[in-house]
């Protein structure tokens, strides 16, 4: 746990932070103006011209305009809010949002105006902005978790609360792949903590009374509270006063754990902030367009690849004996029953030399052996990259599986699902996923079970698309694959 002490983020404190929002604000200011000049010149090149309509401003003037607006736009959606910025990947989902609605937004205003704006211009600075400010945005977290993985520039935090609620928040905090937050103290009840005091290595550096000052002694840029029966409303908001002071936030540690934002409203009721989780969606038009997102997708996937599979193809069949792709009954949504495609990474008697295989006498959900005989020479090249899978794009075009959702699994592991599990069943299986992303045969059992619940309960058009660039990377890398 030592990821989570004092030396996790209370160096850096807040001192890295404004250079950090000047440097994202330049370069998405110099992003929408490269966009925006781009679709300009493309489409006008040095002539500019009026637009046609009621009013007749200049295309340069448009342009101009829509920079300025732009950019206005990106700061009212809060991207270089520093809660934003430091706590979670939010500032995709805000810099998507600001920019579709600010397209949404001068579609409106031209159609009142009777204002003929280029189709193609539009067409092209929207697409191109967009792109170009996720890409950055990509980059500077790239950067960021270099940082934090060296210690620096995480949000460091103050943990009130019972000592086993303390350990509980301070494990996840060090599980967390982001490592966004370092733990740099806990106060929990009682009287003055004893000297040389910790929970999981992190020092006790006061009770609940004193928790507003620890924070200030030990730097903490936040303070998250969980539970604790002498934590009431009232010591909580007094705990919020005394913050506001120094400009600290507060953090609320809910019972409910892996459940997203977006499920998540808070609801004052008779003066009381009730959380209101809304049950996750599995049907209805979000899901049409998953759907049709997944077979369009696939099919340009299909065509694109074309030359890769064909290539493949060869590859499997000229390098060993069998055929080129493997076939397999797979458990699907509602448990229903599909054949998977995959190629051929094994010898052609692969299955009937399982219980050889497994001699070593491990077996269960998800096990996979490292160093399996089985797997031929192109197989083991195929399975680091993850292009044996590239035939399940056939399975999506089929309607059987999506481009993204938890892992297909065989009879004999969902047999072995607990309630928990059985979740997974609720979508269709997923050519990637969020285990995918997160280190695939690398993850224990219960980490694999537990990302595949999550990304059923909290599925959304975005984070697919998240999770197919995520993909991109982890194939190129190879790790956790074999």
């Amino acid at each position: 746990m030592s990821s989570t002490g004092p030396s996790g983020g209370a160096d850096a404190g807040r001192a890295w932070l404004p250079g950090y929002v000047r440097v994202l604000r330049t370069a998405d200011l110099l992003a929408i103006t490269v966009a925006v000049v781009a679709a300009y010149l493309v489409r006008f090149g040095a002539d500019d011209r009026a637009v046609a309509g009621a009013l007749s401003p200049t295309y340069l003037v448009v342009s101009v305009v829509l920079v300025v607006v732009w950019f206005v736009a990106l700061a009212s959606a809060h991207v270089w809010d520093r809660r934003i910025l430091t706590l979670g990947a939010g500032e995709y989902t805000a810099v998507f949002t600001a920019t579709w609605r600010l397209f949404a937004v001068v579609a409106v205003v031209a159609y009142l105006a009777k204002m003929d704006v280029g189709r193609a211009f539009l067409a092209i600075a929207f697409p191109l902005g967009l792109a170009l400010l996720l890409l950055e945005r990509v980059v500077s977290r790239r950067w960021l978790r270099g940082r934090r993985s060296r210690g620096e520039c995480r949000t460091p935090v103050l943990v009130v609360g019972q000592r086993e609620h303390a350990e509980g928040l301070i494990r996840e905090v060090a599980a967390d792949t982001s490592r966004s937050l370092g733990v740099v103290g806990v106060c929990v009840p009682g009287g003055a903590p004893e000297r040389g005091e910790q929970v999981l290595g992190v020092p006790v550096v006061g009770n609940l009374a004193s928790a507003a000052h620890a924070a200030a002694d030990v730097g903490a840029q936040a303070v998250a509270v969980t539970g604790a029966d002498e934590l009431t409303a009232a010591v909580v908001r007094q705990l919020g006063w005394d913050l506001e002071q120094t400009d600290t936030d507060l953090l609320v540690a809910g019972a409910l754990t892996d459940i997203a934002g977006p499920r998540i409203h808070v609801t004052p009721v008779a003066g009381l902030p009730l959380m209101q989780v809304d049950p996750p969606r599995f049907s209805g038009p979000r899901y049409v367009v998953k759907s049709v997102a997944d077979w369009c997708g696939a099919l340009v996937l299909t065509v694109l690849l074309a030359p890769v599979l064909l290539a493949i193809a060869v590859a499997v069949m000229t390098t060993s004996r069998g055929p080129v792709f493997y076939r397999q009954a797979r458990i699907g949504r509602s448990g229903t029953t599909f054949r998977m495609l995959k190629f051929r990474t094994m010898v052609a008697d692969a299955d009937a030399h399982v219980d050889e295989v497994m001699a070593d006498g491990r077996s269960g959900l998800f096990y996979k052996r490292r160093d399996d005989p089985r797997v031929t020479r192109t197989g083991r090249f195929l399975r680091r990259y993850s292009l044996d899978e590239l035939p399940q794009l056939l399975n999506v075009l089929r309607g059987d599986m999506s481009l993204v959702g938890p892992r297909p699994q065989v009879a004999s592991e969902v047999a072995l699902y607990d309630r928990a599990a059985h979740r997974r069943l609720l979508v269709k299986p997923g050519l990637t996923g969020l285990w995918q992303v997160s280190g695939r045969s690398e993850l224990s059992p219960d980490e694999s079970i537990r990302k595949d619940v999550y990304y059923v309960e909290n599925w959304t058009l975005f984070g697919d698309l998240v999770i197919l660039l995520r993909t991109a990377r982890a194939v190129v890398a190879g790790q956790g694959a074999y």
